[in-house]
């Protein structure tokens, strides 16, 4: 009665698609924190240029931040979608929200004590000088980023976790204005394009994200391509925006006729240049599960270029990390 009858010596071992699917989320987190730990190293060789200390690092926070802004987005997101299903199943996947704005709240305040030390790296709890975040721009806003993931991850426990959406809305302007400084020319201009890019690419990544956990908690039910092509179709609006305020906010630091030039020879454009590569392979794929969607017998083959789409973002994640810790081309006209 033990021996194995004649179809499952066939077979060979059993298979363990949970296990094989833990090793990958695993091995694409490790390259995501190795982009942000020696891409800087990489993009800074030979461009005669100077990165701050720890560039590395807080390439690896600011990443984290991202992330973490992701996924209890891009959740409200979707949540506010699938409420346009008119026969929407009821299971839900267990929320992340709460772990991101944990790891939010890490990054921000790893981040914020860098700023109180004049953006160096504090070698101590002595060296760290909380006081004097109020006094500058930077340490305010990276208070403000904060309390803004402790109020968000506590929102998120809440009985209403919609109410999310305002602490991480201060999150993004946050960002937004601490990468145009006052100096910077049209400050105001650079913070708002920075901030419509940032909120667009927010949902986009974190709600295919949540898409895809959702369609796989509902098992191949027929609401899970309905949800996909709502998705779908206004991922293609954010995409267009995230193009077009890419395109102006790089036009803003590189002019038109420095472009070419300063995409292989700073440090910068050769970060930015692979993160449009990387955009542009994420686009393939979306473009790939929309025409699966539209003309495939089974509209939920999809998921597979969704999942790679997915990938491809977290990638994309890491590397504007990398791009909010180098040294900027700034050459105003």
């Amino acid at each position: 009665m033990t021996r194995p009858t004649a179809e499952v010596a066939a077979s060979g071992p059993a298979r363990h698609p949970g296990t094989w699917r833990a090793v990958a989320v695993l091995l694409l987190a490790a390259v995501a924190a190795l982009i942000p730990l020696l891409g800087p190293s990489a993009a800074l060789r030979g461009t005669g240029e100077a990165a701050a200390p720890g560039v590395g690092g807080i390439a690896l926070l600011r990443g984290l931040l991202f992330a973490a802004l992701c996924v209890p987005a891009g959740e409200l997101f979707v949540d506010r979608l699938v409420r346009r299903l008119p026969d929407a199943p009821t299971e839900r996947p267990t929320g992340w929200a709460v772990f991101a704005a944990a790891a939010g709240f890490v990054a921000a305040l790893g981040l914020a004590s860098v700023v109180s030390t004049g953006n160096l790296v504090p070698r101590s709890l002595a060296d760290i000088d909380v006081g004097g975040l109020y006094r500058s721009r930077d340490g305010k806003l990276a208070l403000i980023e904060v309390n803004a993931f402790l109020l968000a991850g506590l929102c998120a426990r809440a009985r209403r976790p919609a109410t999310q959406v305002w602490p991480l809305a201060a999150v993004a302007v946050a960002e937004a204005l601490r990468a145009h400084p006052a100096p910077e020319h049209s400050p105001l201009l650079g913070s708002a394009l920075t901030l419509v890019h940032l909120a667009c690419a927010t949902l986009w990544a974190g709600g295919l994200l949540h898409a895809l956990r959702m369609l796989r908690r509902w098992r191949g039910r027929e609401a899970g391509a309905a949800l996909l092509g709502l998705y779908a179709r206004v991922a293609a609006v954010l995409l267009a925006a995230i193009t077009a305020t890419g395109v102006w906010s790089s036009l803003r630091r590189m002019p038109a006729g420095t472009v070419l030039d300063q995409l292989t020879t700073t440090a910068y454009g050769r970060t930015l240049l692979a993160k449009v590569t990387l955009v542009a392979a994420v686009a393939v794929l979306a473009l790939w599960a929309r025409y699966r969607l539209r003309r495939a017998a089974d509209p939920l083959t999809a998921y597979v270029p969704a999942r790679a789409e997915v990938a491809v973002l977290g990638v994309v994640v890491a590397v504007s990390g990398v791009l909010t810790a180098l040294p900027l081309p700034i050459r105003w006209t």
